[in-house]
């Protein structure tokens, strides 16, 4: 039985955009032994997944700490094949640690060197694709999500979920949360209890859409990364921006309206939902210019 790592770093988004190659070496690999290196933000999601035996978190050790990087190279030698799935600086500096083995990834000697010139203009699970392509698997199957729809908790419905948060350095990312109030007062009175999810972080956003639609269900900081994919499961839509939990929405089924401001690119980026027309993207130079009724004739 072959030893396998699989490198998914990043933030959720990209750990959503995985869970399809991760599905791919699993099948790929049924016989050996799966693991997965992450962050420890996504150890959960990682360890209720059924496409690993083992979940390890990377403590990211500075590099001047030689006992720490003596031992996440010990760790990296340990395994028989390792794909990098996050493939950036940092990552591609373990492919050397490993003893720059058996490794799918942009390390340079790599057995299944990930070389596409067309690698920077490629959609994240496009690439992934590719990349995966180059190491001997030949497509990406749709992943049994059932374990992560199954989160609770559950919500009377019908509901809409909102997700006005996005990295909080990038907040050209964010549409105008007055219009997210907007949109809970529409949602409301079509009869859609309007649901607010993120991290303890955006519950100032939240109390502001409440002020606006007091029947607001406040969920910030409120649900782990299981339970939030339980409540986006349930939900008849979702609207936000480019961040996390939108993904989730789409690798989940759910009809799905996401804003994509200059500061991201959808065609890099946006999230994979289950079917043609699931997720809309509405793409614009400044998100202060979309109007409610634009993003509200998507959900129709």
């Amino acid at each position: 039985m072959a030893r396998i790592l699989v490198i998914r770093l990043g933030a959720l988004g990209d750990f959503v955009q995985s869970f399809a190659p991760f599905a791919a070496i699993r099948a790929h690999h049924a016989h050996d032994r799966v693991d997965l290196l992450t962050q420890p933000a996504f150890a959960e999601l990682g360890q209720h997944a059924p496409w690993f035996d083992h979940v390890l978190t990377d403590s990211r050790p500075p590099w001047h700490d030689l006992r720490a990087v003596m031992a996440l190279r010990r760790m990296l030698r340990s395994y028989d094949f390792i794909y990098d799935l996050q493939t950036s600086g940092r990552s591609t500096r373990y492919f050397r640690l490993s003893g720059m083995k058996a490794w799918s990834g942009i390390g340079r000697g790599a057995v299944a060197v990930h070389d596409s010139p067309q690698r920077r203009f490629m959609h994240t699970r496009t690439r992934q694709r590719d990349q995966l392509r180059h190491a001997g698997l030949d497509s990406l199957p749709v992943p049994d999500l059932s374990w992560l729809a199954r989160g609770s908790p559950v919500l009377p419905g019908p509901y809409a979920v909102l997700v006005p948060g996005a990295a909080a350095h990038r907040p050209a990312k964010r549409w105008p949360v007055e219009r997210y109030a907007a949109l809970a007062t529409h949602l409301h009175a079509k009869g859609l209890l309007p649901v607010v999810v993120g991290s303890k972080a955006e519950t100032p956003l939240a109390t502001i859409i409440r002020r606006a639609c007091p029947p607001v269900l406040d969920l910030t900081g409120r649900t782990s990364l299981l339970e939030l994919g339980g409540v986006l499961a349930r939900a008849a839509c979702a609207v936000g921006n480019d961040t996390g939990p939108m993904h989730m929405a789409a690798v989940l089924g759910v009809p799905a309206t996401v804003l994509f401001s200059a500061d991201s690119n959808p065609a890099l980026t946006a999230p994979v939902g289950q079917y043609p027309g699931q997720v809309k993207v509405i793409y614009v130079r400044d998100l202060a210019t979309v109007r409610v009724d634009r993003v509200a004739a998507t959900l129709a």
